[in-house]
């Protein structure tokens, strides 16, 4: 699982992982200096006081007063400048990773963040060519990725931290950020901002593919969604469009057509259930829909009351939704 700012695959993750790595080595090395003094001047007291008389009084000579008066203004003037040096830094790097503007020939993306899922729409100038998914992105490997940031309900962040750093999404707001994964792989991405009981079961996953297998898997998720094939994925088809499944998602090709939940029409292919909570599979599945509220407290998935003997159909059904 790729989810470390040290694990950068992209140019802006690349140089936050630059600053990072310069703070780490910088601030270690005034650790090692700063406790070496000090331990070095408690050896340093601790003979002189084994030496000197118990009545003795000392009084520091006017020429050690200056010496210590000069190393202590040395010391905040170099304080002083690290912390500026560092201030620096951190602002032209976050300057340069938080551009909103994408190189050109972009793919924009559009991320809705919803309690507690993700709402992603790929944009199109052709309105065919638009497409609604949830909880992942595929992205071609090398080519600059536009998000526009949303939020339905509360402040989330979007945050794939081996692509990008993170960026809030604030309700009525547009956000605009860019990445570029340079190599192929499955970068997993968080909410970062807390936002409620299940902020934590809030993931998402980026997955980049070369050029080709970018276009064969948008090609498919264009389609509508796969007719059953045998008589027990037709009872599936069935008893998912007569029961309340219908009031909050959408397969398209079929009756299902609402927005409230996450759209399902290629459900069977993504790796997870309830943005990251479980893998994708039949069990959890079944779990999933029998008693969400178990599974995923305060999640505004509805409990649909499912018949024992509906249910087996119900889950091939979702599953072959590929």
């Amino acid at each position: 699982m790729n989810q470390s700012v040290w694990h950068a695959s992209g140019s802006n993750a690349a140089q936050i992982k630059e600053l990072a790595a310069f703070f780490g080595v910088l601030l270690t090395a005034i650790f090692v200096i700063v406790l070496g003094i000090a331990l070095l001047s408690l050896r340093r007291r601790h003979r002189g006081i084994q030496q000197e008389p118990l009545e003795a009084s000392h009084q520091p000579p006017e020429s050690t007063e200056s010496r210590l008066r000069a190393r202590v203004g040395i010391a905040v003037g170099l304080t002083v400048l690290i912390l500026l040096g560092l201030t620096i830094t951190s602002v032209l790097t976050g300057k340069a990773v938080s551009a909103s503007v994408a190189p050109a020939g972009n793919l924009t993306i559009e991320v809705t963040g919803t309690q507690w899922w993700w709402k992603i729409r790929y944009m199109n100038d052709n309105a065919s060519r638009i497409l609604d998914t949830a909880n992942e992105i595929h992205v071609p490997v090398g080519r600059a990725i536009a998000i526009r940031g949303k939020a339905n309900d509360v402040i989330h962040s979007f945050w794939a931290p081996s692509l990008q750093g993170k960026r809030d999404l604030i309700p009525g707001r547009t956000t605009l950020e860019w990445f570029r994964a340079d190599r192929p792989g499955e970068y997993r991405g968080q909410c970062a901002e807390f936002c409620g009981l299940q902020h934590a079961h809030m993931a998402f996953w980026v997955i980049a593919e070369p050029a080709d297998q970018f276009t064969a898997w948008m090609d498919r998720q264009l389609q509508p969604a796969v007719q059953p094939s045998n008589e027990d994925t037709k009872r599936g088809q069935a008893i998912f469009t007569k029961s309340a499944c219908i009031l909050c998602h959408a397969i398209r090709g079929t009756d299902a057509s609402a927005q409230i939940g996450p759209d399902l029409t290629h459900f069977g292919s993504r790796k997870t259930i309830a943005a990251g909570t479980l893998p994708n599979t039949k069990g959890n599945l079944a779990g999933w829909i029998a008693d969400p509220q178990n599974i995923k407290p305060g999640t505004h998935m509805a409990t649909v009351q499912i018949q024992p003997a509906e249910m087996q159909p119900l889950i091939d059904y979702l599953e072959s939704l590929q």
